[in-house]
């Protein structure tokens, strides 16, 4: 799982993202409004912790404009603002969740395990499951069959990332930037590499088939009936 931290105070950013990298999350990181809009208009993260209070564009303004262009990835707003008004104005803005400063770090990461929860298909085991494929997110392992895949913790990465995202066309930029990070200096060409890695390991099932190419964009995840 990628989440996208946009705060502007650096030491407890710097807490956040190092929080989060112990529980084995991706973290991608902004200092201000503009840039934290960005990275998430590139749709590459499960999850956005939004401070409100950040320079160039307010969170809310960051999280209005995420909303208007149909982007719904979750979203935690951080603020110093504890009223019931101030509240209310950020699940209007299309918050999923509010957590007002100064906070503990379990409850940040356990409000982050909800929303992730519900994105992962409402799945309360924390398994996402589609044809005759199984992830269980929390040790990222696969399966089909009841047959375990032995994937590599990139094959695993694209794997997950194609199933949240079932049959939707990812483009290679996108499976690049979410399995590899949006400052990996690897080409567009390692996704073709694992793409294939992927295939090779469904194969044996008749499963590879389910990984469609769509010529000059990228994959997308569809079961063939």
């Amino acid at each position: 799982m990628r989440i996208l931290v946009v705060e502007d105070d650096r030491p407890l950013r710097d807490a956040v993202a190092t929080v989060l990298k112990e529980e084995s999350y991706q973290v991608d990181e902004a200092d201000n409004g503009p840039d934290g809009l960005y990275l998430a208009q590139q749709r590459v993260h499960d999850l956005i912790v939004l401070d409100i209070m950040i320079p160039g564009m307010n969170g809310l303004e960051v999280l209005s404009e995420l909303r208007a262009q149909g982007i719904a990835i979750p979203v935690l707003l951080l603020t110093a603002r504890d009223g019931v008004a101030d509240r209310v104005c950020g699940l209007d803005s299309g918050a999923d969740d509010y957590l007002v400063k100064p906070f503990a770090t379990l409850e940040l990461l356990a409000r982050i395990r909800v929303l992730l929860r519900q994105l992962s298909l409402g799945a309360p085991d924390g398994e996402l499951h589609y044809g005759q494929l199984s992830l269980k997110c929390q040790a990222k392992d696969a399966y089909t069959q009841g047959q375990a895949l032995k994937l590599t913790l990139k094959e695993y990465e694209l794997m997950e990332y194609f199933m949240l995202n079932r049959e939707q066309i990812l483009t290679k930029e996108q499976l690049l930037d979410r399995v590899w990070g949006i400052d990996s200096e690897a080409g567009l060409g390692v996704v073709d590499v694992y793409v294939h890695y992927l295939r090779k390991k469904l194969a044996p099932f008749g499963f590879d088939r389910y990984i469609q190419n769509v010529r000059g964009v990228g994959y997308l995840l569809k079961e063939k009936r």
